[in-house]
């Protein structure tokens, strides 16, 4: 008993995050969106993505302690400005890791 009620609750769950994600794709569709309001919605996907990764890049450890010797830091500098010059998400990506690694190698 104890596990259908648990999946009810999934089910639940799953089908209210579904339906609140599909409320603003179906109102984005069909409401006439200013266009000052468009233009600052095309920043959301790269602000997320920071939201995301600057935690993830400035305190890497379970006790958040900021550190400059941390490799993480050099790497994402070194991807920022890759990305900056090349607008190529496959260099970026391998400017920034080969850095990690390659910092991670020497020590």
């Amino acid at each position: 008993m104890a596990d259908q009620s648990l999946w009810a609750l999934f089910l639940a769950i799953g089908f209210g995050t579904f339906a609140l994600r599909l409320s603003f794709i179906q109102a984005y569709g069909r409401l006439r969106i200013p266009l000052w309001l468009h233009q600052a919605l095309a920043y959301v996907p790269a602000s997320v993505l920071a939201a995301l990764v600057l935690p993830a890049v400035i305190y890497p450890g379970a006790d958040a302690q900021f550190d400059l010797g941390n490799g993480r830091v050099l790497a994402a500098v070194v991807a920022t400005l890759v990305a900056w010059k090349t607008r190529n998400i496959l260099l970026t990506l391998a400017a920034g890791m080969g850095t990690l690694w390659l910092q991670q190698s020497l020590v």
